[in-house]
C-alpha cells in the first residue's frame, strides 16, 4: 500500500520563514557576513560601487531562504511497501517517490528514510535538480533474520539551492510497517487423525439441526436457489420456504505452542523457541489448507487471533484460508516468552474445549510434573503429537549425560499416554519429522500413528499402532494383527474402535461389523 507523504511532520516545519534561516551553510553565512560588511564600508566610505556588492552578496543567501523554504512546501513524498508481510530471512521492496508540484525546479535532494538497525543502514540517495512537475523514484530492499513487526519511516527530504547558501529538511509523517513472519515450511500430505470421517479427503457433510431426518424449512432469503423451494411447507405457511442447506463438519485441530522462558535456552534465529514458533506456523498454515478449522493456543491458556469464537476458538478455513492463517502469523510475528512455570492454563483450556480432533504440541523443557499434566492433555478418540525441544538435546550435552536420560524418560511418559512424542534436535528439518510422526509403525512401536495409504481404507486412521499398545484398524481391512475389520479376534483385552465400528470385547469378538476393532497388544 503507498504511504503517501502528505503534511509534513517534523517540527522543523513549523517555524515558518524565520527558522528556515537556521538552514543557512557556511558558504551562505560567510556570504551574508560579507555584504552586511561591505555595505558597512560602503556607507562610511561613500564608495557606491562597494555598496552594490554588499548588497548583492547579503542578498543571495536570503532570496536562496525564501525560495528553497516555499519550494520546501511543494515536494510530495510517498512510499510502496511491497509485500508488507514476509517470511524471516526473507527480502522487501521498498519503493520511494517524490514530487516536484511547484512552479519552479528544485536544487539537489537528499533522500532518507528512518528504518531499524535491525533491517540494515539507513537508505539515502541524492536526486537530481527536479524540474516543474518532475518526479523520481527510487527503492531499497530490507531484509530481517528475527521476526517481528518494525517501522519503516518517516521519510525525510533535504533540499539545497542551485547555490548551496541554504539547505532545508522536509519531514513527512506517514509510516509502514514491515511485518516479518515466522519461517513456514510446507509439510507432506500425512494422515495423524482428527479428520471428520466422509467422501474425498476424511470430510463428511452433515444436515444443520437434526441429522438426517433433519427437513425443517425456513423462510426464504434473497439470493436462495428456487430449487430448494419447499412446496409443501410453502403452502403451509403462505410464503415462500425453502430447504435448509447441507454443510460440512470440518475437522478440529488444536495447535499449542509451549511459550514459557524456563522451557527454552538461546536466542536468536537459531534458537529452540524460534524453531518451535516456526513449527507452529507450519503445522497451523499446512492443516488450514487441508481443511481443518485450527486453534491457536499457548501454554497463558488464551488462544491467538485469527480464531472464530462462534466456532468454539477455531480459525476458519473458509472460504478465506489464507486471510485466517495471515492473521494467525501475524500473531505469531509477535508472540514471545511467557513468564508461567506450568502448562495447567493449556490443560484447562483443552478441557473446557471439550479435547476433540487432533492436537499437535511444540513443548520445550518439561519436568515431571509438567510431563504428566501434558500427557494428560490427550484428547479422547482422538491424536496427540508432541515436537519436544529439550535444553539437554540443543545444549550439546554429551550421550551419557543425565540431562538426556531425563529427557528420554519424558518422552516415554507422553508415549506411555498415547502420544506421537518426537525429540527435535538441532537442525532437524520440520518436514521430516512430520513424515516420521505420520509413518506407520508396529504395535507398541514409538510412534504409533498410521500413515495416509497404510491398509484399511480412506476413513478413519488406518494402519494406527498406538504407543501403549492399542491398535486401530480401518475400514474393510485389519490394520495390525489382532484387529479385523468385522470387529472379531480383536485380541486378549478389550477392544478400542477407531475406523467407525463400535468398541467391541476382544476376548469374544463383539463389535460393530465394518469398523476396525484394535486390541491391547
Amino acid at each position: 500500500m503507498p504511504a503517501p507523504g502528505g503534511p509534513p511532520g517534523d517540527e522543523e516545519d513549523r517555524g515558518g520563514l524565520w527558522a528556515a534561516f537556521g538552514g543557512l551553510t557556511t558558504r551562505g553565512r560567510s556570504f551574508l557576513a560579507a555584504g552586511v560588511a561591505a555595505t558597512a564600508c560602503a556607507y562610511v566610505l561613500g564608495q557606491v560601487d562597494l555598496l552594490r556588492v554588499g548588497l548583492l552578496l547579503a542578498v543571495l543567501p536570503v532570496v536562496c531562504v525564501v525560495v528553497l523554504h516555499l519550494t520546501r512546501h511543494r515536494v510530495t513524498g510517498s512510499r510502496r511497501l511491497a509485500p508488507a508481510r514476509v517470511p524471516a530471512s526473507a527480502e522487501a521492496r521498498v519503493s520511494l517517490r517524490v514530487d516536484n508540484v511547484s512552479r519552479l525546479p528544485t536544487g539537489l535532494l537528499m533522500l532518507q528514510d528512518r528504518v531499524p538497525y535491525v533491517l540494515g543502514p539507513r537508505p539515502r540517495f541524492v536526486l537530481d535538480r527536479m524540474e516543474p512537475g518532475g518526479r523520481r523514484e527510487v527503492s531499497y530492499r530490507v531484509r530481517a533474520d528475527l521476526r517481528g513487526r518494525y517501522p519503516l519511516g518517516p521519510l525525510q527530504l533535504r533540499l539545497t539551492d542551485p547555490f548551496g547558501m541554504c539547505e532545508l529538511t522536509r519531514g513527512f509523517s506517514a509510516y509502514d510497517t514491515l511485518t516479518v513472519v515466522p519461517r513456514v515450511d510446507r509439510l507432506p500430505p500425512v494422515r495423524l487423525g482428527g479428520e471428520a470421517a466422509g467422501h474425498g479427503d476424511g470430510r463428511y457433510r452433515v444436515l444443520a439441526l437434526a441429522g438426517e431426518d433433519d427437513v425443517i424449512p425456513r423462510g426464504y432469503r434473497h439470493g436462495d436457489d428456487l430449487r430448494r423451494v419447499h412446496w409443501r411447507s410453502t403452502a403451509r405457511y403462505g410464503e415462500l420456504m425453502v430447504r435448509r442447506e447441507e454443510r460440512p463438519r470440518r475437522a478440529h485441530c488444536t495447535v499449542l505452542l509451549d511459550t514459557r522462558a524456563v522451557a527454552y535456552e538461546g536466542a536468536g534465529p537459531g534458537s529452540p523457541f524460534e524453531w518451535a514458533v516456526s513449527g507452529a506456523a507450519s503445522v497451523a498454515s499446512h492443516l488450514m489448507e487441508r481443511g481443518f478449522t485450527v486453534r491457536l493456543l499457548t501454554d497463558t491458556g488464551s488462544a491467538l487471533p485469527g480464531h472464530d469464537a462462534s466456532s468454539g476458538g477455531y480459525a476458519s478455513s473458509s472460504p478465506d484460508p489464507s486471510g485466517a492463517a495471515g492473521l494467525m502469523l501475524d500473531a505469531l510475528a509477535v508472540i514471545d516468552h511467557s513468564e508461567g512455570s506450568g502448562l495447567s492454563p493449556a490443560h484447562d483450556a483443552l478441557l473446557g474445549a471439550g479435547g476433540e480432533g487432533l492436537l499437535v504440541a511444540f513443548l520445550g523443557d518439561l519436568d515431571e510434573p509438567q510431563a504428566a499434566l501434558a500427557a494428560r492433555m490427550r484428547p479422547r478418540g482422538g491424536t496427540a503429537v508432541a515436537f519436544v525441544l529439550s535444553t539437554a538435546t540443543w545444549s550439546g550435552a554429551p550421550e551419557g549425560d543425565p540431562a538426556h536420560r531425563e529427557a528420554e524418560e519424558r518422552l516415554r511418559v507422553l508415549r506411555d499416554a498415547g502420544w506421537t512424542a518426537l525429540p527435535v534436535a538441532p537442525g532437524t528439518a520440520l518436514p521430516d519429522l512430520w513424515r516420521l510422526a505420520g509413518a506407520p509403525g508396529p504395535a507398541g512401536g514409538p510412534y504409533g500413528v498410521g500413515a495416509y495409504d497404510a491398509p484399511g481404507g480412506p476413513y478413519g486412521v488406518p494402519g494406527a499402532a498406538l504407543a501403549d499398545g492399542y491398535g486401530a484398524g480401518g475400514y474393510g481391512t485389519a490394520a495390525v494383527p489382532g484387529a479385523a475389520a468385522d470387529g472379531t479376534a480383536a485380541g486378549p483385552a478389550r477392544a478400542v474402535a477407531a475406523g467407525g465400528g463400535a468398541a467391541g470385547d476382544g476376548a469374544t469378538g463383539g463389535g460393530a461389523p465394518g469398523g476396525g476393532a484394535g486390541g491391547r497388544a
